[in-house]
């Protein structure tokens, strides 16, 4: 029996470990291989339960969707030559056998083993635990924070049972069905990616029926059990090149005694990647910043060396600060130690408080602020005819509903804005030398809760009116404060407001939010006097503070100064958009 690559996803991925030998014998979901791609790492399950005959593939071999990867001796065989090995040990031979057997019980043998095995079919499905894979996190990985669930738990459907971070947003994965928690595949800490196994749930329909599935589960167990085993034998397999652990060690040894500042080439770095646990993309990335990825300490299990890891032994090297092993519960940012406060003398009584866990999250997405040359222009837009507009729109508005607050207005007027200067509405591609224009505008929209400031996202906003606008911002706001929002929800953003709304303030610098090249801040409005040239007469007229912070190596300051005047003069006078 051929087992086949799945559906991967992707085109093809390289093979990354092979976690069965020829001579095994498996059950099916039992995972058989670790495909990895630049999108993520996963194991492949078997479809089928029997004896490994042949390995089809090898480590390093690219494979795609329909490829042989193990041939099998299914549990059929293995059981009829089982059953003929204690047939010829304890019986007679099968023809003298049947010499002695009249016809009818004859017929009556050939019936019982068929009659056992469809009596035993029920009893093996009954209860059977289901395993379920992670929905589409939206990211290439993303790292279990909490587990909110404890094997045997009953849960229902949508609960949530897992916490999963990524450097964008703090999401809750909920059961994909109701029923009893048989296993957790997954541990805090663990970066996991789309589609990975997560959880075995016996769902609501199987665990009414407990005591015909009682044998099935202790079935079901050990298939685990074998399944835990082999991921053993996995971790003692993967464990050969890092049995090699100790002679590895002694290289990096050597390797950071005669290390140099100096970047590798791509051959030396082709060199030391044989040795290492690390994905393709890794590898790739490796290649490209000239990293010497045998000096990489892998945060992830069995020491796999992430993306997050390699930025991290870059940065460290930046600082020439000496290198420390880079822990998933470690964020550095490449500034200096604190002083010792312990002298109280000198610094007096202090207290510590944990960040959240949002905050944490975004610490590394906020450093790379520190490699944007940003500039901020500041503008006022006369908002005294917009916001009688908005005034008389209010009530209808709200009577469904629909908080309509000047936000809208400024969304709207700065997705008009962006189709008329793409630039602004685009990204500096990875070498620097081309801009990639986004022919939608997707407006992320900053709002504060508890845990911190997080950023959905509004898709294709310049093909919607103020009204939707305005019910998609309420929606997303109630989502983001009760911690409802999706992965999706929060990605593909081309460009970002920040309101301060009636919190006070003049003016501020919003950072831009890589990869974007522009971030439009708006403060508190005020009452304002204005020189009128007609009247002759200063006039009070509610004034909108504006900042646009952007990217100066896409952004020059005078398409800045333009661009700021633009959104100010559409916000004094909507109409113009419908122009």
């Amino acid at each position: 029996m051929d087992i086949k690559a799945p559906d991967l996803g992707v085109d093809s991925a390289e093979v990354s470990e092979i976690m069965v030998e020829v001579g095994d014998v498996i059950e099916k979901d039992d995972n058989i291989i670790l495909l990895e791609s630049d999108k993520a790492s996963v194991e492949v399950p078997s479809s089928a339960a029997g004896k490994v005959t042949k390995i089809s593939v090898a480590v390093g071999d690219q494979v795609s969707e329909g490829m042989v990867l193990i041939e099998l001796e299914s549990e059929a065989d293995s059981a009829e030559e089982s059953s003929d090995s204690a047939s010829d040990a304890d019986q007679k031979p099968n023809d003298e056998k049947n010499t002695n057997v009249a016809p009818e019980t004859e017929s009556a043998a050939e019936a019982k083993p068929a009659a056992t095995e469809s009596s035993a079919k029920p009893a093996s499905n009954a209860g059977k635990a289901t395993t379920h894979a992670l929905p589409d996190l939206g990211v290439d990985e993303a790292q279990v924070s909490e587990i909110m669930v404890s094997v045997g738990d009953i849960v229902s459907a949508e609960q949530s049972i897992l916490l999963i971070e990524s450097d964008k947003a703090s999401v809750e994965v909920p059961a994909p069905v109701a029923g009893k928690v048989e296993k957790i595949l997954v541990e805090a800490g663990d970066m996991v990616a789309n589609g990975q196994d997560f959880i075995v749930i016996v769902s609501d329909a199987d665990t009414s029926d407990s005591q015909d599935s009682a044998p099935a589960k202790s079935d079901d167990n050990a298939s685990k059990d074998n399944v835990s085993k082999d991921s053993a034998d996995k971790d003692d397999s993967a464990a050969q090149p890092k049995t090699t652990g100790e002679p590895k060690q002694a290289a990096k040894t050597d390797t950071a005694a005669s290390k140099t500042d100096s970047k590798l080439t791509e051959t030396q770095v082709n060199e030391k990647l044989v040795d290492v646990y690390a994905g393709p993309a890794v590898r790739k990335l490796a290649r490209q910043l000239g990293v010497d990825i045998s000096q990489v300490t892998g945060s992830a299990v069995n020491e796999r060396i992430l993306k997050e890891d390699l930025f991290a032994h870059v940065k460290e090297s930046l600082t020439t600060q000496k290198a420390a092993p880079v822990s998933s519960g470690t964020i550095s940012s490449g500034l200096p130690k604190l002083p010792d406060m312990s002298n109280t003398e000198i610094w007096g009584e202090t207290d510590t408080q944990d960040l959240s866990r949002l905050q944490k999250v975004s610490i590394p997405q906020l450093n790379y602020n520190t490699l944007l040359p940003q500039v901020t222009q500041f503008d006022l837009s006369d908002i005294t005819e917009t916001e009688k507009l908005r005034g008389e729109l209010k009530g209808s508005m709200k009577a469904e509903g629909i908080g309509f607050t000047i936000l809208a207005f400024v969304v709207k007027a700065t997705a008009y804005a962006l189709t008329q200067h793409p630039r602004f509405n685009s990204h500096l591609s990875d070498d620097n030398t081309q801009v990639i224009l986004r022919k939608s505008v997707n407006m992320g929209i900053a709002v504060a809760t508890d845990d911190g400031l997080i950023v959905p996202v509004i898709k294709n906003v310049q093909d919607k009116g103020l009204k939707q606008i305005a019910i998609e911002i309420g929606e997303l706001a109630v989502k983001a404060r009760d911690k409802k929002l999706t992965t999706k929800d929060l990605q593909g953003a081309s460009f970002t407001i920040s309101s301060q709304g009636n919190l006070g303030g003049t003016a501020f610098t919003p950072l831009v939010n890589w990869p974007q090249v522009g971030i439009l801040g708006v403060s508190e409005a005020s009452m304002q006097p204005r020189w009128d040239a007609k009247t002759q007469s200063f006039e009070p007229r509610l004034m909108l503070p504006l900042s646009l912070s952007y990217d100066h190596r896409v952004i020059n300051g005078a398409d800045a100064a333009v661009f700021t005047r633009y959104i100010a003069t559409l916000l004094a006078d909507p109409r113009r958009i419908l122009i």
